[in-house]
């Protein structure tokens, strides 16, 4: 299934990914932001566990914000599994 999520306290404003049957994230891209790295974090979860990739990212700061794109992703994968 194919979800959006619109990101707060970071530069990037939208992330969108697609969750597999079996749990594999897929398709993960960023709009705003940091092209480079958020390229670089798209390639690195595609083809992996959901769970496993939000596990790894929650909590990641950038600077002196509370959250980052990848802390955004990570909120953004728990909310789409828990539906």
């Amino acid at each position: 299934m194919k979800y959006t999520y619109n990101t707060k306290g970071t530069c990037s404003q939208v992330i969108e990914f697609e969750i597999g049957d079996d749990g594999i994230i897929t398709d993960v891209s960023f709009k705003g932001g940091c092209n480079g790295n958020l390229k670089a974090i798209s390639k690195l979860v595609n083809g992996k566990n959901a769970k496993e990739i939000a596990d790894t990212l929650r909590g990641n700061t950038c600077g002196p914000r509370s959250t980052s794109c990848a802390d955004q992703l990570a909120r953004a994968i728990d909310e789409a599994l828990a539906g």
